[in-house]
């Protein structure tokens, strides 16, 4: 549908060219709808990075406490990544707290 709508070609993975190596947020807004909940769907993949992050500066704190290699800035980046995916996952879900408790408190 929007190969026929867009000058954008697609490419062997199914997603189109001009889209290639950027966010599934904007990946997302392009697909049809074939998924029946794709909020929830784009929330656990979130979730998941967060968790990746979170292990990948785990690891990189244990390898530079360890002397495996790993360089100090490495670890740093790592752990600011995994802190930094962490808050904004913290703020996105206090805003939908709060949108939730919005709509509770409209009276119809």
């Amino acid at each position: 549908m929007l190969a026929a709508m867009s000058p954008i070609t697609s490419v062997a993975g199914g997603e189109p060219a001009g889209l290639a190596g950027i966010g599934p947020s904007i990946r997302l807004a392009t697909q049809s709808k074939t998924n029946e909940n794709p909020f929830s769907d784009l929330m656990s993949e979130a979730i998941g990075d967060v968790s990746r992050l979170q292990d990948e500066a785990q690891q990189a704190m244990v390898g530079l406490m360890t002397g495996s290699g790993v360089d100090v800035h490495q670890a740093m980046i790592a752990t600011e990544k995994a802190s930094m995916a962490f808050e904004l996952s913290l703020a996105v879900r206090n805003k939908a707290v709060q949108a939730y408790q919005q709509v509770m408190s409209m009276q119809f």
